[in-house]
C-alpha cells in the first residue's frame, strides 16, 4: 500500500471547513506602520502530495523564514509554528523564530482558534509576509499548541495556514493578507485563482505543478470562458447550487462554499448518507467510505450545477484510489448548525476539475474547465 492515509483527507477537510466564531475576540486593529511593496501579481507554486494536500510556501520577516502553507479559502488567519511549539507535532515543522528577524513587532494578544477537529492556541505577531514576489505587512499567529488538529498536522506536508476568506470570520478582526493588498494596492486586480494538479495515480508525481495567482488568473491552465456566479455571503466564498447529484440521488442542501483547504467534498451528513447508499459505498470508519476499485469506472458522474451550467465529476477524480487497494469515496459528511449551515462544501475533489477564480472585487466567484 502506498503512503497515503484516509484519515490525512479526512482530517485536513475538518481543519479547512469547520473554523468557527464562537471564540472571536473583538479588539481594536493596530495601525500598520511598514512600507509595502507594490506589485501587479504574483504567483506560487502550489505542490501536490497524493491529492490529499496542497501547499505552498510563504515567507514571514526580514529576512523571510520559509513556510509550507496550505492556502485555505476556508478561513481567514494566518498562523505558523512558534518557536517554543513544544508539542510533538511541531518537532518536524519550521517554526518562526522573532529574534531573526529585523522587523518583527510583539503584538501582545492571546490567539485561539476552533476548528472542527479541536482548539489551536498561541499568540499574535506582527512582520512582513512574503508569498509569490509580493510583500505585505500582517498580524499572523504563532501557535504554541496545535494538539487540536489531530494527526493531520503531525504527519502533514504543511507548517501552517494562510487564510483566503473573509475578514468577517477572522479571529480578533484582522485582515487577510489578500485584502491587506488589495486595499494596499499591491495587486492590480482584486482576484486571485487556483489551478490544482493531479495525481492520476497516486502516490506517483503529478504530471505538472498547481499554482495560485495571486491578483490575477492564467488562461493557460483552463478552456474556454470563465463562468461567474454571485456570492451569497461574506465570510466563507459562499453560493447558491441549483443542484448536488449523483446516480439520481439529488441533494436538498443548495448552499456551498468554496474550500482550498478542504481534500473532499463535504455535506449534511444525511445526504452524503444517501449519496453512500446509491452509488453502493461501504463503511470504512466514522465518517469515511470507500467503493470497490473494480467498480470504479462503472460508477456515475457527480453532478453539480451552479448557475444553469453542469459541472460535471467522473468517479476517477472523486475516488482517491491508493493503488488499487483502498478506494476511498471523496466525500464525507459535516453538520453546520444555521445560521452557518447547513451547506456542502466544495474542496479540492472539485477544484482540481475546475479552474477556479475568487472575485474579492466583484463578490463573485469563475469557473472554467481545467485545460489538460
Amino acid at each position: 500500500m502506498g503512503s497515503f492515509t484516509t484519515a490525512t483527507a479526512i482530517v485536513l477537510a475538518t481543519v479547512g471547513a469547520a473554523v468557527a466564531k464562537p471564540y472571536r475576540i473583538q479588539i481594536n486593529r493596530k495601525a500598520a506602520n511598514f512600507t509595502s511593496e507594490v506589485g501587479a501579481s504574483g504567483k506560487v507554486v502550489i505542490k501536490n502530495f497524493e491529492n490529499a494536500q496542497y501547499f505552498g510556501e510563504i515567507g514571514l520577516g526580514t529576512p523571510p523564514q520559509d513556510f509550507n502553507v496550505i492556502f485555505d479559502t476556508g478561513s481567514s488567519n494566518v498562523w505558523v509554528p512558534a518557536t517554543n511549539c513544544t508539542k510533538a507535532s511541531c518537532f518536524v515543522k519550521h517554526k518562526f523564530k522573532p529574534s531573526k528577524s529585523s522587523t518583527y513587532k510583539t503584538d501582545g494578544r492571546p490567539f485561539h482558534i476552533r476548528y472542527g477537529s479541536g482548539p489551536v492556541d498561541g499568540f499574535l505577531g506582527y512582520d512582513f509576509l512574503t508569498v509569490g514576489g509580493l510583500k505585505v505587512n500582517q498580524t499572523f499567529a504563532e501557535i504554541t499548541d496545535p494538539s487540536g488538529l489531530g494527526p493531520a498536522f503531525g504527519i502533514g506536508k504543511f507548517d501552517g495556514i494562510m487564510g483566503m476568506a473573509f475578514e468577517s470570520i477572522s479571529i480578533d478582526d484582522i485582515p487577510t493578507p489578500f485584502q491587506d493588498m488589495v486595499e494596499q494596492k499591491i495587486v492590480d486586480e482584486p482576484v486571485f485563482a487556483f489551478y490544482l494538479s493531479s495525481e492520476a495515480n497516486p502516490p506517483l508525481p503529478p504530471k505538472s505543478t498547481g499554482e495560485l495567482i495571486i491578483g490575477g488568473t492564467d488562461s493557460a491552465h483552463y478552456t474556454g470562458d470563465l463562468t461567474y456566479v454571485p456570492l451569497t455571503s461574506e465570510t466563507y466564498w459562499e453560493i447558491t447550487m441549483d443542484k448536488l447529484s449523483i446516480g439520481g440521488t439529488t441533494s436538498p442542501t443548495t448552499r456551498a462554499v468554496l474550500d482550498s483547504g478542504t481534500s473532499l467534498l463535504a455535506g449534511p451528513t444525511a445526504d452524503v448518507e444517501a449519496i453512500v447508499k446509491a452509488i453502493g459505498a461501504k463503511p470504512l470508519t466514522k465518517g469515511e467510505y470507500t467503493v470497490d476499485c473494480s467498480k470504479v469506472d462503472s460508477l456515475p458522474d457527480l453532478e453539480v450545477v451552479i448557475g444553469g451550467k453542469t459541472y460535471a465529476i467522473k468517479a476517477k477524480d472523486y475516488v482517491i484510489n491508493d493503488e488499487n487497494t483502498i478506494c476511498l469515496f471523496g466525500m464525507t459528511g459535516i453538520d453546520i448548525p444555521a445560521p452557518n449551515g447547513p451547506l456542502w462544501i466544495l474542496g479540492d475533489i472539485f477544484i482540481r476539475q475546475y479552474y477556479t477564480v475568487f472575485d474579492f472585487g466583484q463578490k463573485r466567484l469563475g469557473f472554467a474547465t481545467m485545460a489538460p
